[in-house]
């Protein structure tokens, strides 16, 4: 991910967090069965996904935490 992306990812709202994890999660689990099946021979996309995903927990995490 770009600077730029990871500073949009800090403006998005609790909803459209969760709702990017979702279908990250979902391309996530995609790729492991593609990867399982021979598909894929780059797992870095699998590595980017797994950190996307982390860093929109984070976000949430953190707006929770000022929200109170």
């Amino acid at each position: 991910m770009k600077k730029k992306e990871i500073q949009e990812l800090k403006h998005h709202t609790a909803a459209q967090h969760e709702a990017m994890i979702k279908d990250t999660e979902e391309k996530l689990r995609a790729l492991r069965f593609d990867l399982a099946a021979g598909k894929v021979k780059d797992i870095t996309q699998i590595h980017e996904a797994k950190k996307k995903i982390a860093r929109m927990k984070t976000f949430m995490h953190q707006n929770n935490e000022q929200a109170k």
